[in-house]
């Protein structure tokens, strides 16, 4: 039998990528759990193929399945056959194979021995296929001309369904469409279990294993270059960094490693690896790297701006790469032509050499935004890849941040959240390079200011802004300003009429004409107008005209802003029901973006289907929007209007103090709930302030975190916002409930804001007590944020308050807190102190969490100072209470301290069994920069087994995600990393790492800078 004639593998031209189908080089390309020998067939192989018979045949043999990427394996109706002896396996794999075609005798007994077959090699080879025979259904295996063959089931091999699906991947990706071509890809891969042909003997099953195992390896290169085209670049960078240690000398996997570490700004590791490439192939081969790396690395270092972005797709790409996000023009818009002309001439000339910007400033209510979207949608045919918009919130107390802004637009362009960068400046770099060779029109609504502005605004040509404030911009520079006056009697007219109807404004010509200069002319407060008394079938024109005359019932529409705009809401205010008009007051209060459902009943002191009834016939008079099923929003003039109203007319006026207390109550007694079912026995919720307004309760932790994440916006403004009143003991109290958002690092810098917010009340207030906890909550923020000598600051404040009052938490919170950054910064005997102070204080205090928190910051300290053993037994001691109280997500903490200390004492294998049951309990619990810090503790265990390629991969997972301890943590992970790769013999790209790891150690002044000078030394390099 010819050893090269062997399974039609597909010839892949261009190696190209996507996510790891088995992307661990270790791996093997296997994505779900080991199969043993009695498991069934790896995947579906019949819904893959479609309908009909799954691998029967003409023999009506249903779910016939032979495997050979893997062991050799055959299965009937989902139930494993006995495949035999190694040599009996060989056999089968030698005529699977074959697809269809007989193999002589001699050629299978060449295939399985090779030049030495036995004496009696044909009576071997005969009985092999009579026991095959014997186990496969009848017609199966056939003998003709001296050989055999299997016949009528080459469509359930699973080599085949990977070849077919490899195809329809090519095809697809031809058309254009990158992102069916990755998930057929991926479902090649998922069909590999391990080796193929594993642990199969014989010389032709060696040429098969190295053929298979070769188109496996550029199948990865082909779903990774897929990534990278689809914008996955971060993502890559890991699994890439394992199979270029895996596979050396493979220059595509470097080339492709080099592009998605440049696309994700590390552009100092893509050239090192260029370096690292170079000088390997030199050793091991003596050659310079390929034409293609040499290319990539003189692009890299000119900058190309054409590398920073994917290729363009020829066909359309995806609905999520192209956005629609224009809000739906207004079907009776009206006059403006002046103005439509104008910015649409003005948009015609981002088809040139510059972008362009035009900025719409007028007073609120003018119809900025309607003239805006109006001219958007006339210009979408200009702008193929998409429309882009958000409203800015210039108006109200606390505008949109630029930085959160360009994270949604990010999203919308179908960059993944892994790889959205946590600055500002970051941030609109990959904006701007995402949009450019793209033609997308970007609508910024109610800016503030240019500030704001500046960084959502394109960066290239082709591209075009229409932006709408209050303000005049004249600082934005090339900004095409326009400035939107009240409409012209006529328009106002006009526009009045479409909404009512022309028969009802005919019969009433001069009614109308006082109507809308009531409304000052201004659309929005003749589109209110107008659409009440559409609404209202026996008023006429005339009494709507006689409201408006009333000024005890408008304001003059001659003041400037928001008072002309507040004289039409008056009019819709004032047709409400007492019990609307009063939910309209009350909800207005509030801060935060929106209300839900619960909250506002608590608002409103009102059963849940009352208060629905109520704020559902708000939203019929359209004075309040619904964001989502069960939320509620005002538009912000009508928010200001809500509490102008509320000064004005809500009687008592200590009923309005009322309301924001039982929200605030609601709040409090929700979160604490919260921290109950998530931490069971932890004493924190004994000392929180009593609330008269019930909560929510939850039977499930996973529905109480979801409403704690949920909230966090809406809830964090109500802390915030409840430092200025007689909620200030709350509120602290509030922040201290909700501490998981500023561990997990969502809504941190709200989190911090309302804080700092809190610490500063109480010191006005001279409420020490308040004071104290505030500061415990601002120490928390500090320590995950990395900033030690902020923390150490205020946690020192808060025990001193805490003592002098007598509020035991705070102060053995303060003592643990302290010996973290006691430890961290070398205070070993003061680190010692504190946290035997933090034991005994929480085990005072009948709190056993937090002394076994103490416990496994004990054991950290020990292991700084050289007590291996001791630091051990601290924390199993921490972890005993953890699981004694069932704690499940404090257990992942306990778990964490083990990992760490079963790593410095080198049980490895010990270690490593900790942390990943520590990173399962984090990432099931939503605490990202905790799972960064496990994934950095995993690549110090890995790197102490020596498996430098494992320990790369975690470094990578830990960058990606952010570790609690800030830039300290992430100088830490590219140390790390560093070693790793020195270890893999990528040398070059390990010192960028260690050279990256120095600059952030010596801007937060930590130990650790001391011995990335040593690995950057010249003796370490040599």
């Amino acid at each position: 039998m010819d050893r090269e004639d062997g399974p039609r593998v597909p010839e892949q031209r261009a190696p190209q990528p996507g996510p790891a189908a088995g992307g661990d080089a270790g791996a093997r390309g296997r994505r779900g759990g080991p199969h043993g020998e009695h498991d069934g067939p790896r995947g579906d192989m019949g819904d893959i193929r479609g309908d009909g018979p799954r691998g029967g045949g003409q023999d009506g043999h249903a779910d016939l399945r032979f495997a050979v990427l893997g062991p050799v394996r055959a299965w009937r109706d989902g139930a494993a056959l006995p495949s035999g002896s190694p040599q009996q396996r060989a056999l089968l794999a030698a005529l699977l194979l074959r697809d269809g075609r007989t193999a002589t005798a001699a050629e299978l007994i060449d295939a399985i021995w090779g030049d030495e077959p036995p004496s009696q090699a044909l009576a071997a080879v005969r009985t092999y296929a009579s026991r095959l025979r014997k186990v496969l259904p009848p017609g199966v295996l056939v003998s003709e001309s001296g050989g055999y063959a299997i016949r009528g089931h080459c469509d359930a091999l699973d080599l085949n369904v990977a070849q077919e699906l490899a195809a329809g991947a090519e095809k697809a990706r031809a058309g254009g469409d990158r992102v069916q071509a990755r998930v057929l890809i991926d479902k090649s891969l998922g069909l590999w279990d391990g080796e193929p042909l594993a642990s199969v003997p014989g010389p032709y099953a060696e040429t098969q294993r190295a053929r298979l195992e070769e188109w496996r390896l550029q199948l990865l290169e082909t779903r990774l270059d897929l990534d990278l085209e689809c914008g996955h670049h971060a993502e890559a960078v890991s699994e890439l960094t394992a199979l270029t240690a895996a596979h050396p000398l493979r220059e595509r996997l470097r080339e492709l490693l080099m592009l998605a570490l440049y696309r994700s700004g590390r552009q100092a590791e893509a050239l090192a690896v260029y370096a690292d490439t170079r000088r390997l192939l030199a050793d091991e081969l003596g050659v310079d790297p390929r034409p293609e790396l040499a290319r990539l690395q003189q692009r890299i270092l000119r900058a190309d701006a054409e590398l920073a972005r994917p290729v363009e797709d020829p066909s359309p790409a995806p609905a999520v790469s192209r956005p629609a996000q224009l809000p739906a023009t207004v079907p009776d818009f009206t006059g403006r032509v002046a103005f439509v002309r104008e910015l649409s001439d003005r948009l015609v000339t981002a088809e040139g050499s510059v972008m362009a910007v035009s900025a719409l400033a007028g007073i609120g209510g003018v119809g900025k935004t309607t003239l805006a979207v109006h001219v958007a949608h006339a210009a979408r045919p200009r702008f193929p890849d998409g429309q882009l918009y958000v409203d800015l919130q210039g108006a109200g107390a606390r505008a949109a941040e630029p930085e959160t802004v360009l994270g949604a637009f990010l999203r919308a362009l179908g960059i993944q959240d892994s790889a959205v960068p946590d600055t500002l400046d970051e941030r609109a770099a990959l904006y701007r390079s995402t949009l450019a060779g793209r033609r997308v029109l970007v609508l910024l609504d109610n800016a503030r200011d240019a500030a704001q502005v500046r960084p959502l605004l394109p960066g290239t040509a082709g591209c075009a802004a229409l932006v709408t404030s209050r303000v005049r911009m004249v600082d934005l520079a090339g900004a095409h300003l326009v400035d939107l006056d009240v409409m012209s009697p006529e328009e106002a007219l006009q526009l009045f009429t479409r909404i009512v109807g022309a028969e009802r404004v005919q019969a009433e010509r001069e009614a109308a004409l006082d109507v809308v200069a009531a409304c000052g002319f201004l659309p929005l407060a003749i589109r209110i107008a107008a659409s009440r008394l559409a609404a209202r079938r026996t008023w006429t024109v005339t009494v709507l005209a006689a409201k408006l005359a009333d000024e005890r019932r408008r304001l003059d529409e001659l003041q400037a802003g928001d008072l002309a705009v507040k004289a039409t809401f008056e009019l819709g205010y004032g047709q409400l029901e007492p019990a609307q008009a009063r939910a309209f007051r009350l909800l207005g209060l509030a801060d935060g973006p929106d209300i839900s459902l619960a909250a506002a009943a608590a608002v409103l002191d009102l059963p849940l289907h009352e208060a629905e009834d109520l704020l559902e016939s708000l939203v019929d008079t359209s004075l309040l929007e619904s964001a989502a099923p069960g939320r509620y929003r005002y538009h912000d003039l009508v928010r200001l209007y809500a509490r102008a109203c509320a000064d004005r007319d809500e009687q008592p006026p200590t009923e309005r103090l009322s309301a924001l207390s039982r929200l605030l109550d609601f709040y409090l007694a929700t979160a604490a709930r919260v921290y109950a079912i998530e931490r069971p026995g932890d004493r924190l919720v004994d000392h929180l302030e009593p609330t008269t307004y019930a909560g929510l309760t939850f039977t499930d932790r996973h529905a109480a975190l979801d409403w704690l994440y949920t909230e966090a916006n809406c809830l964090l403004a109500c802390a915030r916002q409840s430092t200025a009143g007689t909620g200030l003991r709350r509120a602290v109290d509030l922040l201290w409930a909700a501490k998981d958002l500023a561990e997990s690092g969502a809504n941190s810098k709200q989190y911090e804001a309302a804080a700092v917010a809190a610490r500063e009340a109480a010191r006005r207030a001279g409420d020490l007590r308040a004071e104290a906890r505030a500061r415990t909550a601002l120490t928390n923020v500090h320590l995950v944020a990395g900033r030690y000598d902020e923390a150490d600051e205020e946690a020192r404040n808060a025990r001193a308050l805490a003592v002098g009052v007598g509020d035991r938490a705070p102060v053995y919170w303060a003592d643990n807190d302290r010996g973290i950054i006691a430890a961290i910064r070398g205070r070993h005997q003061d680190a010692e102190e504190h946290l035997a102070s933090a034991v005994e204080g929480s085990r005072a205090d009948g709190n056993l969490p937090g002394a076994a928190s103490a416990l496994c910051n004990l054991s950290r300290l020990h292991l700084l100072t050289g007590r291996t053993a001791t630091a051990i037994d601290l924390a199993r001691q921490g972890i005993e209470i953890y699981d004694r109280m069932d704690l499940a997500l404090r257990l992942a903490n306990g778990r964490y301290a083990l990992g760490v200390a079963l790593t410095h004492a080198n049980r490895n294998a010990e270690a490593l069994k900790e942390l990943f049951e520590a990173l399962r309990i984090f990432a099931k619990n939503r605490q990202r920069l905790w799972e960064g810090a496990t994934h950095f503790r995993l690549a110090e265990a890995h790197l102490k087994s020596r498996r430098p390629a494992h320990a790369a991969q975690h470094a990578e997972q830990a960058l990606a995600m952010g570790c609690i301890g800030g830039d300290r943590m992430r100088g830490n992970s590219l140390t790390v990393l560093g070693k790793a790769l020195d270890a893999l013999g990528q040398s070059d790209r390990a010192r960028a790492c260690w050279q990256e790891a120095l600059a952030l150690y010596q801007e937060s002044d930590v130990s650790e800078a001391a011995e990335v000078r040593s690995l950057l030394a010249p003796s370490a390099a040599a």
